[in-house]
């Protein structure tokens, strides 16, 4: 059964926060994230950590300011994932700004695979502007043998990324990512949008240095990118810590003045987001997706080229693109996820479950992890599948799809409590040669197997499983904010909860009651309406919490009728229609009363 906690915090600091005039529900919500003092609400850019933290970036940004007046022509090598997008366009944007000749590649996932591999090299060596600096972004920490094809050829390698540094490091001119051995930069979670934003503030203080930014020539205002560096960061699900959250802010901030540069203006209106709204919800889920869609169906090409066009109207064009991309990408996806539950059917035990997407009863495994592989699945797709999956069942899962050449690629999400890249490296010890490719970090890794070791390797990444999760971590835990009293269910408190920026590390804050639903009607053919009333009070509440008013709420993506009384998880919103602004619950999760533990 999900077990339904509330997160702890410590008394002495929620009234530090409280005393500094915060409102008492805000206070206990930062104070159970970590949020020890007020200063750390404090967005200012003044705060973010200086660059010079960040190992060999000065050395890089030098190389490159030697390079720029020299005429040598840099191509950035991307991924093909909203991250590598939005730190291509960063490193494109800024440094045309700057004056490098510049151009990018991204390789074809179904072609190339992910990274700067030896094939991606050879193709940059023979294009016409044969590249003499190549810089990735987002990628190149194991691209050990891409880097050394690149010095054979007589081209230098720049690295920027941020994922995990493995036992051998590239040959690289020149490495920076905050994890790498010896970086002793405080954040250790900064995207690949992240990294190549503080390249070039580094880059640009070198110039700066030089007199480079002498009239006529004005000096380029790289908070102008703060837009692209939040995008990527939030479509990454990189951890908010303190200095991700000042980029995120400051990057909301210029979308919502109309500051926004004109591809995620784009984006948002294909969408149909209001621009002045923007939050993390519309970077991460209608954003991201469009942009991601491209990677994972066509090119990311077109995701990049939206991003640094400065014409409004190509960018409509190719935010349209995108957007029917992206429909398409939903409706594979659709069809994958009915066959991997029709797959699973045979496997499932009787014991129930409810699920976070749609909250319906269903059924759990017997199993500690899920291998799938289908021959009519999209190779593009099996990453979002592995997450629905794993969202669905509670287990680390790995989708499969051909891959040519008798291959086959696969595509992980994890569980707490489950190290998903460690895991895959156990197999490869435990079983030499099965894994012909393998990389990731925790909640999320790729690999490649021979076709016909689908069985052997299922088996093997099973007893991995087996070995390393307990009961406890099989059983889906929902964290809340604990319960609102009457008086704290205002308005008021929806919108200073809406104005903050949430996201993974720094969750978007839920709370937990019992209701009565009075009302509930079908709406968009795909949601429930619901008019809920609080009901008896939970354990820990007052009294008080007993509750006549009716509240407005939405379960989305669920048409199945509720019981007369939930015991649900929700958020707080402020829904805006026809000019005018009402307070609406958001259902998360709903329960018939008792059926999860510690509620």
């Amino acid at each position: 059964m999900p077990n339904i906690i509330i997160r702890n915090y410590p008394p002495h600091t929620f009234d530090t926060l409280v005393r500094s005039g915060l409102h008492p529900v805000l206070a206990r919500v930062y104070a159970a994230r970590g949020i020890e003092e007020p200063n750390q609400l404090d967005m200012e850019l003044s705060r973010l950590i200086p660059f010079e933290r960040l190992k060999n970036v000065s050395t890089m940004a030098v190389r490159l300011a030697d390079a720029i007046p020299a005429r040598k022509r840099l191509l950035i090598i991307a991924d093909y994932d909203s991250d590598g997008a939005t730190a291509c366009a960063v490193g494109i944007r800024a440094l045309r700004k700057f004056g490098a000749i510049v151009d990018y590649l991204v390789p074809n996932r179904f072609e190339y695979g992910y990274g700067l591999t030896p094939e991606i090299v050879r193709l940059a060596a023979a294009t016409t502007n044969r590249p003499d600096i190549l810089i990735t972004v987002d990628n190149g920490i194991a691209s050990v043998e891409g880097v050394a094809e690149a010095n054979r050829l007589g081209m230098q390698v720049f690295v920027t990324d941020h994922h995990l540094p493995g036992d051998e490091l590239p040959d690289a001119a020149v490495i920076v990512n905050p994890n790498q051995r010896g970086c002793d930069f405080p954040s250790k979670h900064l995207a690949g949008v992240g990294v190549i934003f503080y390249l070039m503030l580094a880059l640009r203080a070198v110039l700066r240095a030089r007199g480079i930014f002498t009239p006529p020539q004005k000096e380029p205002n790289l908070a102008s990118l703060l837009d692209l560096v939040a995008l990527g960061t939030v479509a990454d699900v990189a951890k908010l810590d303190d200095n991700n959250r000042i980029l995120v802010q400051q990057g909301l901030q210029r979308i919502r003045r109309g500051h926004g540069c004109a591809g995620i203006n784009a984006l948002l209106q294909v969408a149909r987001r209001d621009f002045r709204r923007t939050s993390t919800y519309e970077l991460g889920f209608m954003l991201g997706p469009r942009l991601n869609a491209a990677g994972r169906l066509d090119d990311m090409a077109l995701g990049i080229e939206c991003l640094i066009t400065e014409d409004e109207s190509r960018a409509s064009q190719i935010a349209l693109q995108l957007d029917a991309l992206n429909h398409q990408r939903r409706e594979i996806e659709a069809d994958m996820q009915d066959s991997a539950l029709v797959m699973l059917e045979n496997a499932l035990s009787t014991q129930p479950m409810h699920n976070a997407t749609q909250n319906a009863t269903g059924k759990t495994l017997n199993t500690h992890s899920l291998s799938l592989f289908n021959p009519g699945w999209h190779q593009g797709v099996i990453g979002i599948l592995a997450s629905r999956i794993k969202d669905k069942f509670h287990r680390p899962v790995i989708a499969f799809a051909p891959g040519g050449d008798g291959e086959i690629k696969g595509s992980g999400r994890s569980i707490t409590g489950f190290h998903l890249r460690d895991s895959l490296d156990l197999v490869s010890k435990r079983y030499p040669g099965l894994l012909l490719k393998f990389g990731g970090h925790a909640a999320a890794a790729g690999l490649t197997v021979r076709a016909s070791d689908f069985e052997k390797f299922r088996d093997a990444f099973e007893q991995i499983a087996q070995t390393l999760l307990t009961p406890a971590d099989l059983t889906l835990v929902i964290e809340t904010d604990g319960s609102l009293d009457e008086s704290e269910l205002s308005p008021e408190l929806a919108r200073r909860l809406t104005e903050q920026v949430w996201g993974q590390g720094f969750t978007q804050p839920a709370f937990n009651a019992r209701f009565r639903v009075e009302t509930q009607r079908i709406v968009g053919e795909k949601h429930l309406k619901l008019k809920l009333r609080k009901q008896e009070t939970q354990p820990g509440e007052r009294e008080s919490n007993k509750s006549g008013r009716l509240y407005d709420a939405m379960l989305f993506f669920h048409t199945t009728p509720l019981p007369e009384t939930i015991d649900a998880v929700y958020r707080l919103e402020m829904n805006e229609f026809n000019g005018g602004s009402t307070l609406q619950f958001i259902l998360d999760y709903w329960f018939p009363p008792g059926l999860s533990t510690g509620a």
